[in-house]
């Protein structure tokens, strides 16, 4: 594939990282039941580090959200390397310049800033809020592109980013557990992912410096995690230095950790056995997923304005791969 982008609800907000890929061979079919395990393993991943990310910050009350996110970098790094170097689940592309490791190295700090708002705004918001706003990702997508790239779609597909704003707006009219500055973080993270992804195809444009989602991220999350550690000690380190350490808190970072990194390992996954296409419809269809589990779980009140907000959000995003899909043929 030449650059596959992120689906356009996104994965989690901790680990969002849009394949970049040279283009490959199509991969041998796999069998339907690897293909369906694998399609699984990502919804599982995907909603599951969301509501451990919601339980950890909200509930369990470890609210050190730059902390966390460290976290995250630092398993990314390790499984990365695991899965490149030791397992050779894809093959090492190496940096080819001093150039491309800046590029990546700018790419990183748009990426912190994106994960850090996505974690904060879990303290704040609840998930099913969260993934309505995420929502919007084609419409800051689309502003970033013609702001940095002056590149301009046709008229139907901005068109159809209207239900996307309409939706959020009465969604967040409607949101019982509205909280201003969670809503404020969460659409700053929905606007780096968005703005990252433009960012990519801009520096990464090559073929020399492309990289598949694995190898990036595998130059990324060590990044990510040296940018982030000073800021975590200086913001939180105080007040994590008070927090009684136990091993039930120590398995459940651990835990989360882990997961957050399956859900990059699963894209990667669902991408190879299938199609990018099918990722994106796998993300618009999750986000629905985890904000019914999300009710059910943490059984945070919701509205029919609310719903009916996030519905018409949904709906304009699928309006909006059609209209791009229609534009390309055009």
């Amino acid at each position: 594939m030449g650059r596959a982008s992120s689906p356009l609800l996104g994965a989690d907000p901790a680990i969002d990282i849009p394949a970049a890929a040279p283009p490959e061979p199509p991969p041998p079919a796999a069998a339907p039941a690897t293909t369906a395990a694998i399609i699984a393993a990502w919804y599982l991943s995907n909603i599951g580090v969301l509501l451990l990310n919601k339980y950890l910050l909200s509930v369990y009350g470890f609210r050190y959200p730059i902390f966390l996110t460290t976290i995250h970098m630092v398993s990314c790094s390790v499984y990365s390397l695991a899965a490149v170097r030791w397992l050779n689940l894809v093959p090492l592309q190496r940096l080819s310049s001093r150039r491309q490791l800046l590029k990546i190295l700018s790419l990183s700090s748009i990426f912190c800033f994106s994960v850090v708002c996505g974690n904060t705004s879990l303290r704040y918001i609840p998930v099913s809020f969260n993934q309505a706003i995420g929502a919007t990702t084609p419409f800051f997508t689309a502003v970033f592109a013609v702001l940095l790239t002056c590149r301009r779609e046709p008229a139907l597909v901005y068109l159809a980013l209207l239900p996307v704003v309409l939706g959020i707006v009465l969604a967040s009219n409607s949101e019982p557990l509205f909280h201003l500055f969670g809503f404020l973080v969460c659409v700053g993270s929905t606007a780096g992912r968005a703005l990252k992804s433009v960012v990519q195809g801009l520096l990464l444009t090559s073929e020399a410096e492309k990289l598949n989602s694995m190898n990036l991220l595998l130059y990324m999350a060590p990044m990510a995690a040296g940018m982030l550690l000073p800021v975590a000690l200086a913001v939180e380190g105080s007040a994590l230095a008070k927090v009684e350490v136990e091993a039930g808190m120590v398995l459940l970072l651990l835990g989360n950790a882990t997961v957050a990194y399956l859900v990059n390992l699963t894209n990667f996954l669902v991408t190879k056995h299938t199609s990018a296409l099918t990722l994106q419809v796998l993300g618009n269809a999750k986000a629905a997923v985890a904000a019914v589990v999300s009710v059910l779980i943490f059984r945070n009140p919701v509205t029919v304005n609310g719903m009916t907000g996030f519905a018409i959000t949904v709906f304009g995003v699928v309006l909006y791969s059609e209209a791009k899909k229609r534009a390309k043929k055009a």
